[in-house]
């Protein structure tokens, strides 16, 4: 489906008219083409020189349209974003109006003004003006129905937190009718019931000064300023009387004759009755989930445009060879729509898991199928007769932790919504590392529970690619290792799990993690550690063995080092000198990592094999699938290439989703491997005869050549 028809199916139907009119302005970039298509004659050249040279003299002609909004506050200091090409100048200021103007319009909240360099010799560029001209009356018109629909919420925020101070009160006086009207106290904590925390306020209450509360005040007010509606900081708040139960009636709404009747006749004031208390409980539940329905809608509301004038601007730039996006996204990204967070929240991620379950069953999938075609992969990785694992007992464990997962997820929503436990915001935040934590004591118990030698044996395997290349390098630990470079996403959410727990905030849902120093050169470190591991157990096997294949396996490993190095340099930098180079890194890499995963390590593209471009022995006797599967390894290679390829959205997929998409791939590409890889390995041991271990014996006799 078109993004166009996509567009128009996701919108709130009763907001149709406050969206970007994207069909409107995709007939203008049309015309755009066909006037393009038109001048293009044999002197099209010599115009093009001329144009060139027009555009490095800078005779420019400005016209400059108003109506983008933006986030920007100083009206002395414009801010300029111009691109690399200068095709934009987007200069972006906010002017005063009046009440009166914003209350009359709409539209005039804001002032800004982007400016379309051209030379005086562009024939299309009147096109180009009217384009730009109602891009910036829809960017305007989208952006003030959104502020405008934020400062309603706003409004409705504080007035549902009036209500939850009457309710608490309520619910106070109900459940202990012997404290009194006057002097109670009502403590909501971030919009939640904290029983606990209304106690204690109304036994410190007493004890504090007037001084004190002043103090509170002030500083709830710097509190609310900073906050975003969800993390508000609520130290030194002065807690609201319970004398708020002497102004509040219940609402009678009419439906029913004795509703109306009641609602006509003259209302006391709150009989404090458990039938008034779950009446209010009710309403105020259905208050909430609107509220949070609105929330939804707004969010949706401002993904939608921003990906409506992403892909505007994209088709602007591909219609006229231009490079004018980056600088109008960037005005975009810091306007109100892009930047207000009011209705943003970002939980915590169980990615993690996914990608370590997902693995569990690839590998239990290959599992099952060495065994279906005979191929002794507990010979080939060593373990101890008897207690090797099954492809049942790996769903088994890999379904547990699924479960458990999944457990963790629902615990953390279902004490979000129940209003005994929705106060423990700190609790929820650790369900994630509470789980990770079970993993860890399960991983490392040494009790002889859930297959301990199958858990050591990991245990060993890790440790000896972690002091990589101290240990005699062989097939369990590099095999590992090349688990490791398919989960470097795994590894990412696990260093933001340290930084989260460790340097952020969790208790309020905020860290700084993204934006620090240490924390951007941890990933770099991360995502090359897998690939620095197989290097180091490369060069140790070249030195013992002597194989120069161990040497082009090194480079290969080198050459994706330097790859991952640019495409992460690439997506904390934009730039096109970054581009080129994480373009040209990246196709080596690819292509070397293609060429060795399907003629070394899976022996195949034999041409003058007995099977034609395969190889003399194989396993399954199905021969198409040999080529499925080298055709799928070369599809899922490039998948990681995303990035480069600037494939870094698609329509309503939000970039994360994207990112654990790529990523889940790569784990997949790697199960294929997998299965291929032991393939390969077997048939070796085939052809050499190997079916016993080779056991290295204590003694060494020097005379002759006699040695055991």
């Amino acid at each position: 489906m078109k993004f166009g028809k996509e567009f128009s199916s996701q919108m709130v139907h009763e907001w149709e008219d406050a969206y970007m009119d994207y069909n409107t302005l995709k007939k203008i970039l049309k015309n755009i083409f066909l006037l393009n298509q038109k001048r293009k004659d044999p002197s099209s050249h010599l115009v093009a020189e001329t144009n060139r040279a027009g555009l490095k003299r800078r005779i420019s002609l400005y016209r400059a349209f108003s109506g983008l909004t933006t986030s920007y506050n100083s009206t002395d200091s414009p801010k300029t974003l111009v691109d690399e090409e200068e095709v934009v100048l987007v200069t972006s200021l906010r002017e005063k109006v009046s009440e009166a103007e914003e209350e009359e319009e709409v539209g005039r909240y804001h002032r800004s003004a982007t400016t379309f360099v051209t030379s005086n010799n562009d024939d299309g560029s009147d096109s180009e003006f009217m384009f730009f001209k109602e891009l910036d009356g829809e960017f305007d018109k989208v952006v003030n129905f959104y502020k405008k629909k934020v400062d309603e919420v706003l409004v409705e925020a504080e007035g549902l937190s009036k209500q939850m101070d009457a309710l608490i009160a309520l619910r106070l006086k109900v459940e202990d009718p012997s404290i009194p009207r006057f002097g109670g106290t009502v403590h909501p904590i971030n919009g939640r019931l904290g029983m606990d925390a209304i106690s204690e306020v109304e036994m410190s209450e007493g004890n504090s000064n007037n001084a004190a509360k002043e103090g509170s005040e002030e500083e709830m007010s710097e509190n609310s300023k900073r906050g975003n509606g969800r993390n508000v900081e609520v130290d030194g708040f002065k807690p609201a009387s319970l004398d708020v139960l002497n102004h509040v009636k219940i609402n009678v709404d009419p439906q029913t004759p004795i509703s109306t009747i009641k609602a006509i006749l003259p209302r006391s004031g709150l009989s404090f009755s458990e039938v008034e208390l779950k009446q209010a409980e009710q309403r105020m539940t259905l208050a909430f989930v609107e509220f949070h329905r609105k929330l939804r809608l707004l969010k949706r509301y401002s993904f939608l445009n921003q990906l409506a004038f992403s892909k505007i601007m994209k088709k602007y730039d591909k219609t006229t060879s231009r490079n004018a996006s980056k600088a109008y996204m960037e005005m975009v990204d810091k306007s109100d729509l892009g930047s207000n967070d009011v209705v943003s929240y970002q939980p915590l991620s169980p990615n993690m898991y996914g990608f370590i379950v997902l693995h569990m069953l690839v590998y239990a999938g290959d599992m099952y199928f060495w065994k279906r075609y005979r191929i002794n992969y507990p010979f080939i990785f060593g373990v101890k007769q008897g207690t090797e694992l099954n492809y049942r007992e790996v769903l088994l464990f890999g379904s547990s932790l699924a479960m458990i997962t999944l457990a963790g997820v629902v615990s953390n929503l279902e004490m979000e919504m129940d209003p005994d436990t929705e106060s423990f915001e700190a609790l929820t935040e650790l369900v994630p590392l509470a789980i990770l934590t079970v993993l860890l004591l399960i991983i490392f118990c040494p009790l002889n529970i859930v297959y301990r030698s199958s858990r050591f044996f990991l245990i060993t395997c890790a440790f000896h690619c972690i002091a990589a290349p101290f240990y005699k390098v062989i097939l369990p630990d590099f095999f590992l290792a090349d688990q490791l470079t398919s989960q470097v996403q795994a590894l990412r959410n696990l260093e933001f799990y340290v930084c989260y727990y460790g340097w952020g905030d969790f208790k309020k849902r905020s860290n700084s993690c993204r934006e620090s120093d240490v924390f951007k050169t941890f990933t770099y470190i991360v995502a090359i550690v897998p690939y620095w591991i197989r290097l180091l157990q490369s060069i140790r096997r070249l030195f013992e063995e002597k194989d120069i294949m161990h040497l082009f396996n090194g480079l290969k490993y080198l050459s994706t080092i330097m790859a991952v190095a640019m495409k992460t340099t690439f997506e904390l930098n934009k730039g096109t000198t970054l581009l080129i180079l994480t373009a040209t890194t990246s196709g080596i890499a690819t292509i070397g990592n293609t060429y060795w995963d399907i003629v070394i390590d899976w022996g195949l593209l034999r041409k003058d094999s007995k099977n034609p471009w395969l190889r003399d022995k194989l396993a399954v006797p199905q021969k198409s699938v040999y080529f499925v599967a080298m055709g799928l390894n070369v599809v899922l290679r490039l998948a990681w290439m995303q990035t480069v390829l600037g494939i870094t959205e698609l329509p309503f997929l939000h970039n994360k989703a994207l990112v654990a998409i790529v990523a889940s791939l790569e784990i997949i590409r790697r199960g294929i491997w997998n299965f291929f890889r032991l393939e390969n390995e077997h048939l070796n041991n085939v052809g050499k005869y190997r079916a016993f271990k080779s056991i290295p014996l204590p003694f060494h006799y020097n005379d002759g050549d006699k040695s055991i």
